[in-house]
């Protein structure tokens, strides 16, 4: 606290200085300021009396502590409410729409983390007997029978933890069928209008990774993959529907070159929301797909986990799929940790993890499924895809929309900067979006498109919310297409201003200092 001439008056926790000229507390109703923990701290404090800890001989030897932990003393009242503060200047699907292209942010159904919560679900121990978790294999057992019905393929692995697991898994199965009949490729193509991770597995799978340029269609540029086809390519990591939010119509022929090559199909999943009941992979010549349970299935997306990547693999590519797995076998469900027959699971490459996978996920998912039904998750689809075009068509007079002259999108609309007066940019439109109550959308991916803006509204956004959306963007657009130079200092609304975050993540402060020892430093 610092006083002048006014009187008390609060300084802000970063910067020092006044933290609102127009309130006594800093606070703008009920938009709390809040300082660091650190600064909260009270020398002493505590929520809890502990005893006095006994007595014994240190055996960390030159390892112990020689000097207080530092941690600040707050009350139980304090800690509290300074988390919970907190939480209220976090954006969430339970606040607003969630813009993000790509990551297929949607509303998540109260009845899927019922189900994840229920006991046999929820408090099960991966290393418990088969025979006490009858339930949970059954039901594995019967999410990987749904996907591989909506898929069209004809074997799923369960196990990976995450889409660019998966992505590992279906290239690892590829490198094991094709060394398999003594092939021994090293190059694996990917499309420019592929998911950024499709390069870096590739790559991690030891491969050496090609581009594949696009049309100025925004599809692969089927010419140009076929010139490039030949005998030392082991796969193409094709996205369909792909970045650029489009559907890629020669799909069968691309799977048809690849394979009279002598190469197998990897197929990026993330996007099968915008196709799921509506065209199965399977029928496209895919060998190996990938599925984000979150973007299609609906569980919850993001805070490092815990995810779920079931793969789906074609016939040629099953016996090479990885361990475990779950079969029924009678009126009993086992857990198949060992190679089996040649056909089936035969010459697996291995694990991916230590265990099957993420109970939870697969709850989730399920109850999903369930609760949808054929029809519903067909709906899902037209949903998405609907809900994308209307926001596409709605914006494309006062956003450029480079393929929007291409036919419709799939689920995620794609725009760019073009167009933008006085040096203004993407940055500044998603910076005063959040003035405007909204997070901003996925800014400068796909690569392929200048200042790209990408929107998914996902399926589970109303008429009216994307209304509300979509008037926001159009207010912000038309400022910085007449150059309004005012967008160069938003938000201006936020409890925190533009900040700079090229420096804060190359050069984060991890650790608190008090004022006059970080003074002292410098």
């Amino acid at each position: 606290m610092s006083i002048n001439q006014s009187g008390w008056r609060p300084e802000s926790p970063q910067t020092g200085v006044e933290a609102s000229a127009d309130t006594f507390t800093g606070n703008r109703a009920l938009m709390l300021e809040e300082p660091l923990i650190f600064e909260m701290d009270e020398r002493g404090g505590t929520g809890v009396d502990f005893a006095e800890a006994p007595k014994v001989s240190s055996r960390l030897g030159s390892l112990e502590r020689n000097r207080d932990i530092d941690l600040p003393g707050l009350s139980e009242p304090q800690t509290v409410r300074h988390y919970t503060r907190l939480s209220r200047q976090n954006y969430a699907i339970d606040l607003g729409l969630f813009p993000l292209g790509s990551c297929t942010m949607k509303h998540n159904p109260r009845l899927n983390e019922r189900m994840a919560r229920l006991p046999g679900f929820a408090d099960i121990h991966p290393l418990q007997p088969v025979d006490t978790v009858q339930g949970a294999l059954k039901l594995i057992a019967d999410l990987g029978e749904w996907l591989i019905k909506l898929t069209g393929m004809h074997s799923v692995a369960m196990s990976p933890k995450a889409g660019a697991h998966g992505e590992l898994c279906g290239l690892l199965a590829i490198r094991s069928a094709l060394e398999a009949r003594g092939d021994k490729r090293e190059v694996v193509l990917v499309p420019e209008s592929a998911h950024g991770t499709n390069p870096a597995t590739a790559a991690f799978a030891g491969y050496r990774v090609e581009n594949i340029p696009a049309t100025e269609r925004g599809r692969v540029d089927l010419a140009a993959l076929k010139a490039r086809l030949g005998p030392d390519v082991a796969a193409v990591m094709i996205t369909n529907p792909n970045t650029c939010g489009l559907f890629e119509p020669d799909m069968i022929e691309i799977s048809k070159a690849v394979h009279e090559a002598g190469a197998l199909v990897y197929c990026d999943g993330a996007n099968f929301n915008a196709i799921v009941g509506r065209v199965r992979p399977g029928d496209l010549g895919i060998d190996a797909m990938h599925i984000n349970l979150h973007k299609t299935f609906s569980t919850p997306h993001g805070g490092g986990g815990p995810g779920s990547g079931p793969v789906v693999f074609s016939e040629a590519l099953t016996p090479f799929a990885p361990l475990p797995f779950v079969e029924k076998q009678g009126d009993h469900y086992a857990l198949i940790e060992e190679e089996t027959a040649e056909e089936h699971h035969g010459r697996t490459f291995g694990r991916m993890t230590a265990f099957h996978g993420q109970m939870g996920m697969f709850t989730r998912a399920l109850s999903y499924i369930l609760s949808h039904g054929a029809d519903g998750l067909r709906q899902v689809a037209e949903d998405a895809v609907l809900n994308a075009n209307y926001v596409l068509r709605a914006l494309e007079d006062v956003l450029d929309a480079p393929f929007g002259k291409s036919g419709p999108c799939m689920h995620e609309a794609l725009f760019s900067d073009k167009g933008f007066e006085g040096g203004l940019s993407t940055l500044d439109l998603a910076k005063a979006l959040i003035d405007e109550g909204f997070h901003p959308m996925t800014m400068y991916f796909p690569l392929v498109v200048h200042g790209a803006m990408l929107i998914e509204p996902t399926e589970t956004e109303s008429k009216a919310a994307l209304d509300q959306f979509i008037g926001a963007i159009r207010n912000v657009a038309e400022r910085a297409k007449a150059g309004d130079p005012s967008l160069k200092a938003a938000p201006v609304h936020a409890p925190r201003r533009r900040l700079d975050e090229t420096l804060a993540a190359r050069k984060p402060v991890l650790v608190y200092k008090e004022p006059e020892q970080a003074q002292a430093a410098e």
